[in-house]
C-alpha cells in the first residue's frame, strides 16, 4: 500500500461551532486547500455507538453497540482490518473504547495502554487513554497537542498508511459548560490553534486528512438523539480527491468505505455506504 490517510475525530462538536469557531480550518476552506460538508451521525448519537459506526460502516442497530455502557469486541469487519488485509500499516491514538472495539476486550491498563504489534490484523501501533475518573469536576483528558504529537510520532517512526486520532476534550467541555458559552468558544479556538500546525506537517508527509466529529451537542450539552445539534457535525477534507456538492450531507456509514477507497483497500461486504470521495 502506497497511499496514506489520517482521520482526526474531535469528539462532540456541533456543525455550527465547527463553522463558527475553527478559524484555521475555515481559512483552509476559503483558500481552497480544504473542503467541508455536513456530516450526520448515526442513531443513537452516542459516542461509543458512533465510534463503532465510523469504522465498521454499519449502524448501531446492526453492530449492536447501543451506548457507552455496552462496549465489546465488534464482530464486523472494520477500517483497521481491511487496511491490514490490503498490506497497510495502522495506528491509533484514542480513547480505550477504540482498542476494545477493534483490538482486544476487556482493556488491560498495562498491556493495552501502549503497544506495537506489527503482525496484528487490526491496529499495529496503539496509544490509548482511559479517562478513568472522568466527571464534571475533573475531565481526565490529555492535552490535545500531546495527542497530535503522538500521532505524528507514530507516522514518522512506523510509516502508518492509516492513522486515527480521537480526543474527548470538547465533548467533555460541552457536557460541563454547554456549547453556547464563553468557555466553549475558547476551548474550540484552542483546539483549532493546537491542531493547525500539524495539518501542514501531515500534508507534507503525503497524508490525506479528514477532520470531523462523531456527533454534535445541543443547547444543554446533550447528545444521543435525533436533534440536528446532536446529530450534525462538520467534515473537513484535505487532499486531491473529488467530492460531492457543498450542500451534500455525508452519512456516517459512508466514512469507512470512503477511507478504504482512498487507501486502495477493499470495503467489506457489510459496508453498504457509498464513498463520497473519488
Amino acid at each position: 500500500m502506497d497511499k496514506k490517510l489520517l482521520l482526526i475525530i474531535l469528539d462532540g462538536v456541533p456543525y455550527r461551532n465547527f463553522r463558527r469557531l475553527f478559524g484555521n480550518l475555515e481559512g483552509w476552506v476559503d483558500s481552497g486547500d480544504a473542503r467541508v460538508w455536513k456530516h450526520r451521525a448515526a442513531l443513537p448519537s452516542t459516542s461509543a455507538s458512533c465510534y463503532a459506526t465510523i469504522h465498521t460502516g454499519v449502524t448501531p442497530q446492526e453492530h449492536g453497540c447501543t451506548g457507552n455502557g455496552n462496549v465489546f469486541r465488534l464482530k464486523h469487519k472494520d477500517v483497521f482490518a481491511q487496511t491490514r488485509a490490503a498490506g497497510g500499516v495502522t495506528g491509533a491514538v484514542a480513547h480505550s473504547f477504540w482498542s476494545e472495539f477493534f483490538n482486544r476486550h476487556p482493556f488491560d491498563y498495562v498491556r493495552d495502554i501502549e503497544y506495537d504489534e506489527p503482525d496484528s490484523d487490526t491496529i499495529n501501533h496503539g496509544r490509548f487513554h482511559t479517562m478513568t475518573g472522568y466527571g464534571l469536576i475533573n475531565q481526565m483528558t490529555p492535552s490535545d497537542v500531546d495527542l497530535f504529537a503522538t500521532l505524528t510520532n507514530l507516522c514518522l517512526r512506523h510509516g502508518l498508511n492509516y492513522g486515527m486520532l480521537h480526543t474527548c476534550t470538547l465533548d467533555s467541555m460541552g457536557h460541563r459548560f454547554f456549547h453556547e458559552s464563553q468557555e466553549m468558544d475558547h476551548a474550540c479556538h484552542v483546539m483549532d490553534e493546537m491542531l493547525a500546525p500539524f495539518i501542514p506537517q501531515w500534508l507534507a508527509a503525503g497524508y490525506e486528512i479528514i477532520v470531523t466529529a462523531d456527533h454534535g451537542q445541543d443547547e444543554r450539552g446533550h447528545h444521543g438523539g435525533r436533534g440536528a445539534l446532536q446529530q450534525e457535525t462538520a467534515l473537513y477534507y484535505f487532499g486531491p480527491a473529488e467530492g460531492p456538492p457543498a450542500d451534500t450531507v455525508i452519512d456516517q456509514v459512508q466514512l469507512a468505505p470512503t477511507i478504504l477507497h482512498r487507501l486502495g483497500a477493499q470495503a467489506a461486504n457489510t459496508m453498504k455506504g457509498k464513498s463520497f470521495l473519488s
